[in-house]
């Protein structure tokens, strides 16, 4: 099973290399890492590229420009892999990370979310469970009400690819779209260790606080959105039957 790193960055500078090296060490030679960056021509785009010319398996990109959910789709789109993984530009791999969520992806499942211990901008651990204090869990309705699916803990096979993309413009975050479809159609596999150290750093792109109206918003359009891409599912595959 070849594995693709889907990357979505915007000024990394500070901690991509090391997340490089943490995921690279962890990859076969045909495996693959995909860095879309949203605002290139800066010391990241330096970084990676200088990484690239050293490891052939690092490819760097151009990002679209329009937020995190636009570049990780950008990013997920380039990757021929069979299964994906998702990565932040600031978090650290643990060393049997790759090997443990591609077990996982091999034995049936769909998608694959795994724990992580979380940290500050050291590296220093702060809680050593992201499961524990955010309640996560399995099941449609619990992850759409509170969501366990974060994207830097995230893998899925390839075919998973054809009912995620595109993602709907106005979704707030891609990870969960992405869970909550694959909960649907497959086998989603909660592994109860932590395989990354999540840094929390104050400058994450991704994470912190949300009112709960926005929150509420936000359900209400992602379900909305849901029944739509479903309803699409439901077509195709009749339309293929048929055919």
């Amino acid at each position: 099973m070849r594995i693709s790193v889907a990357m979505a960055v915007y000024h990394g500078e500070a901690y991509i290399e090391a997340q490089l090296d943490s995921i690279l060490s962890q990859l076969m030679p045909d495996d693959e890492v995909i860095v879309s960056d949203d605002c290139p021509g800066g010391k990241t785009e330096d970084i990676v590229r200088r990484k690239a010319e050293q490891d052939r398996r690092v490819r760097y990109v151009q990002g679209p420009g329009c937020g995190v959910t636009a570049n990780f789709a950008h990013a997920i789109s380039l990757c021929g892999g069979d299964a994906i993984f998702l990565s932040d530009q600031d978090d650290i791999w643990m060393p049997d990370k790759a090997e443990r969520v591609k077990a996982a992806l091999e034995q049936g499942a769909l998608l694959v979310l795994h724990d992580a211990c979380v940290t500050d901008a050291d590296m220093h651990p702060v809680e050593p469970s992201f499961f524990a204090i955010h309640g996560s869990k399995p099941g449609f309705w619990n992850n759409l009400i509170r969501n366990s699916f974060m994207g830097c803990c995230m893998a899925f096979r390839r075919e998973l690819c054809a009912a995620v993309l595109p993602f709907p413009a106005d979704i707030p975050m891609h990870d969960q779209w992405i869970g909550l479809i694959a909960t649907r159609l497959g086998r989603v596999t909660f592994l109860e260790e932590p395989l990354l150290f999540y840094r929390r750093h104050g400058g994450n792109v991704t994470g912190g606080g949300t009112s709960f109206s926005t929150k509420l918003r936000w359900r209400l359009l992602l379900a909305y959105r849901l029944l739509g891409r479903f309803a699409l599912l439901s077509h195709q595959s009749r339309g293929k039957l048929e055919n």
